[in-house]
């Protein structure tokens, strides 16, 4: 996810806090926060059925997430441009990390047959009544947003794509820099995680970015597969990142659109 996607993030996280500060005192609010979920996840085998017939876009964006889906948290269906990345403005220092620069951004693997993109913004918990301004804007960075991509494939390349990004967070665990729309940024480190559950296989991916003033901020990065569907989940959370402390994806988002692919 690129620097101006972050600072995005943060923008809309603090309009959101604001919305809920003129509100904090009256009303009731989302009382459905939905359910936490299992994190990352548990581990799921890879499917050894013949490989299946991508899906059409129709048929793609017909199962990608819809506002519908989730109980709390706002899909965009039409991203803006600094969300919106195109596979050729994604470059690493090392070709064999370009499968992470390209999950990281949201950006599809290979060629697929057809795309669609989404993404998902939690909702900041609402200020007590009396709550400095201040600390409501603090409060609104703390907040997943998570870039979704969905990529079908035809042939064995959605099999492909996994096995691409697994075989990318070893050999670039030590690091690299990657390029998202001419705005670099350096990966300290790569670790993979539990896989996600779900799917017919998946991968999780814990990266580590140089942010300002020294701070190792946190990115995370799920990938599942469902028949020849590809589903990428990117997910930053702002305060999370400027402290460097860990955070959980939102694992019923993703349980959400893994479940609409079939």
């Amino acid at each position: 996810m690129s620097a101006t996607a972050v600072r995005r993030t943060a923008l809309a996280a603090s309009a959101a806090a604001l919305a809920l500060l003129a509100t904090a005192c009256g009303g009731s609010g989302d009382a459905d926060k939905g359910a936490e979920g299992k994190g990352e996840g548990g581990s799921s085998a890879a499917a050894s059925a013949p490989a299946a017939k991508a899906l059409t876009a129709a048929e793609l964006e017909k199962a990608a997430l819809a506002q519908s889906d989730v109980k709390s948290g706002k899909v965009t269906t039409k991203l803006p441009a600094g969300d919106d990345i195109a596979p050729d403005k994604v470059t690493a220092d090392n070709e064999a990390c370009l499968p992470l620069a390209r999950a990281h951004a949201g950006v599809a693997q290979g060629e697929p047959a057809s795309t669609a993109k989404r993404s998902w913004l939690g909702t900041p918990k609402k200020p007590a009544p009396g709550t400095k301004p201040e600390d409501a804007l603090l409060a609104a960075l703390d907040v997943n947003k998570t870039l979704i991509g969905l990529a079908s494939y035809d042939g064995g390349a959605a099999e492909a794509a996994l096995k691409g990004l697994s075989a990318a967070a070893q050999k670039c665990a030590g690091g690299f820099t990657a390029t998202v729309d001419g705005e670099k940024t350096r990966f300290l480190k790569v670790a993979t995680a539990a896989a996600p559950q779900g799917g017919d296989e998946g991968v999780a991916v814990n990266l580590t970015m140089a942010a300002d003033e020294g701070v190792k901020a946190p990115v995370k990065v799920v990938v599942v597969r469902k028949d020849a569907t590809v589903a990428t989940f990117s997910t930053i959370n702002m305060a999370a990142m400027a402290a460097g402390k860990d955070y959980k994806v939102p694992a019923d988002v993703i349980a959400a659109q893994v479940a609409k692919l079939g």
